[in-house]
């Protein structure tokens, strides 16, 4: 076949397979912005950054996220109007290669302690890019990796980094270097109106890298990548895999080049080139346009920077022994062709020999499925954060959006925060019926607004809520609702697809559905009960002393259901809840993974430990500790102890 039909096959594999459509991938990005803009604070403001900011579930992401310090500002002219509650600091680029800063303190407000942060040269203040990632250590996070911090187990990398707001004299050449279509100047106007970020990453071999800080374009970076079209952006993802899944896998290669450089070869190439030649006809053919350009910056030792051309991505990295070894990989790679891509796992089983278009479930239902199936959206889920301020930035889009899609995914994150109820628990020491009234009203009426996030972790939670009120009988009427809730054709995450799914998948009434209503209704998260969380039930308030946990949702609904009937003295119902709960392990029922099943043998051994039980007890506990043996991520070694 012709490279154009093969271009044409491949697009659509990919669009299906791997990327998704371009509207799945727009919906991805929705989504983050509106968690990100929820999750903002007065203290710092939330970017999801990497590939799944970028709107691309690809496997064996991370979680990147970025964290704008708001109450310290960047600044290149120092006579700008100061904030008295806000720090400022200078950029100073003496003794920095290109891309790399000194940040030098003009102002400092005392009770915002940042001169903890800095380091005394000559009477001057500067920033220390090791102190301030000490600074952000936690329980959680407590790894540094490079500009972040990470978990132990490298799911999340969080960059607490600074902002300027002005257009930096180190860039300036690139606002008149570009004059051909990509990007258009209300791109670049935007990009220019949200400054540049500074992360704290000194440069390599410096002698002052403790001092140094990183400029990063990456909002700048993320709005290109948002106006690529769908074959720029596959074309990107396709170099993305040719890196992971190819050039990694020869050790002499492995780890040399990173995405960002692939990235940095696609905005240069988009530059130059005119947009018309972004169609899926000739995706393989820029495909190995880029291919070769890697080729001439890897021969050459040279890879500028998009926006800072003086700053060498390649410098002290690609040469001697290590820059022939590359080559010689990527010039064998090169005489494949484009075939070369077949060497990833991903591509391998792409038939290029038909170019047709898979019938079997909606194209729309496929990117539902991923989406509500994926681990990052699943993951940076749970990283949402709320403060008093996030309802305000809910309401508006929703009353204001002309878009339904986004008043719709913010009502689902609204909806996500009233089934938190920890902030409303503040009354708890107060005991008179006014407030006591008045705390009942506002949960309630929260966790009723909360039942609409998924299937059925709303209602758990006002059950749990009705529960802590010792209003057991209308807990138990709820939990009883909830597990007809609990059947088959719902999704949990971690969870194989079943034969009921593709036939609900399949129903016309499905088809018409939104993202968000298909979440709500199929979808069924783990119950998650935050660090030291007030509405947690008393009995397993332990679990949460040091760490957040989650729950499965049957599981759960169970053990509650056992606590309410305890509480009423109702034996045989608490021996039926816990024969209910044994076999719910048993059969692994909505039980996706080790850590699902940790903490599920956990709460059985709580339920023993209730009933006097306390040799099962302790044997539930080891099959825990058999299942989960991180003793910083499973609170049984805790009570081991």
């Amino acid at each position: 076949p012709s490279t154009q039909d093969a271009s044409i096959a491949l697009y659509q594999h990919m669009s299906e397979n791997i990327v998704g459509t371009e509207e799945h991938v727009k919906t991805i990005r929705k989504m983050n912005t509106v968690r990100d803009n929820l999750s903002n604070t007065e203290y710092d403001t939330t970017i999801t950054s990497g590939s799944f900011g970028e709107g691309l579930d690809m496997r064996g992401s991370d979680i990147d996220l970025m964290r704008v310090l708001q109450f310290i500002e960047v600044c290149e002219n120092i006579n700008v109007p100061i904030n008295p509650a806000k720090a400022y600091f200078t950029m100073n680029i003496d003794d920095s290669q290109p891309g790399f800063i000194r940040l030098r303190l003009i102002h400092c407000n005392n009770k915002l302690e940042v001169l903890k942060d800095c380091e005394e040269i000559g009477g001057e203040f500067y920033f220390s890019c090791i102190r301030i990632k000490r600074r952000y250590l936690n329980p959680f996070a407590f790894i540094i990796h490079g500009p972040c911090i990470s978990d132990k187990n490298g799911i999340y990398d969080i960059a607490y980094c600074l902002h300027c707001k002005s257009w930096i004299t180190q860039a300036q050449q690139w606002l008149s270097r570009s004059n051909n279509a990509w990007p258009d100047y209300d791109v670049k106007q935007s990009i220019i109106e949200h400054g540049v970020l500074f992360v704290p990453k000194g440069g390599q071999e410096s002698p002052k890298e403790e001092l140094q800080w990183r400029t990063s374009f990456s909002i700048g970076e993320k709005l290109l990548v948002y106006t690529f079209s769908h074959t720029q952006l596959l074309c990107y993802v396709l170099m993305k895999i040719l890196l992971k899944d190819v050039i990694d896998t020869d050790l002499n290669c492995k780890e040399l080049l990173c995405s960002y450089f692939m990235k940095t070869i696609l905005f240069w190439i988009s530059e130059e080139l005119p947009t018309t030649i972004w169609v899926p006809a000739k995706l393989i053919s820029n495909f190995m346009r880029c291919v070769k350009r890697l080729i001439y910056c890897v021969e050459n030792s040279i890879c500028p920077h998009y926006f800072i051309t003086e700053n060498n991505l390649f410098e002290n990295q690609i040469k001697g022994h290590t820059q022939k070894a590359l080559l010689n990989t990527l010039k064998t790679l090169n005489s494949c062709g484009w075939q070369c891509i077949l060497f990833s796992d991903l591509i391998s089983y792409f038939n290029k020999s038909k170019f047709r278009v898979l019938k079997e479930v909606n194209y729309l239902n496929v990117d539902s499925l991923k989406l509500m199936l994926s681990p990052l959206m699943y993951l940076t889920n749970l990283s949402f954060r709320i403060d008093q301020s996030s309802w305000t930035k809910g309401v508006r889009p929703i009353l204001s959006s002309k878009s339904s899609l986004i008043k719709s995914i913010y009502s689902f994150y609204m909806s996500n925060m009233c089934s938190d109820i920890d902030h409303l628990l503040i009354f708890d020491g107060i005991h008179d019926n006014k407030s006591t009234y008045k705390q009942y009203k506002t949960c309630t009426s929260s966790l009723l607004l909360g039942t609409h996030n998924d299937a059925v972790c709303g209602w758990l939670r006002l059950a749990t809520y009705f529960y802590r009120n010792d209003m057991y009988e209308t807990a138990i009427y709820i939990l009883q609702y909830s597990l007809l809730k609990c059947s088959q054709e719902k999704l949990y995450f971690g969870t194989n697809l079943s034969n009921i799914n593709y036939e609900l998948f399949h129903l016309d009434l499905f088809n018409r559905m939104t993202i968000i209503e298909k979440w709500k209704l199929i979808v069924m998260n783990r119950l998650q009960f935050n660090e030291n969380s007030l509405s947690i039930p008393k009995e397993i308030q332990f679990e949460v002393n040091v760490m957040p946990i989650t729950i499965p949702p049957v599981v759960y609904t169970h053990f509650l259901r056992f606590l309410c009937h305890y509480h009423l003295y109702n034996i045989n119902q608490c021996q039926q809840c816990l024969k209910d709960l044994q076999l719910t392990i048993e059969e692994g029922c909505f039980i996706a993974d080790a850590s699902d099943n940790a903490i599920s043998h956990n709460i059985l051994g709580i339920t023993f430990q209730l009933v006097g039980d306390m040799e099962s007890a302790k044997q539930a506990f080891m099959k825990s500790v058999e299942l989960f043996s991180d003793p910083d991520f499973n609170s049984v070694f805790r009570r081991l102890l």
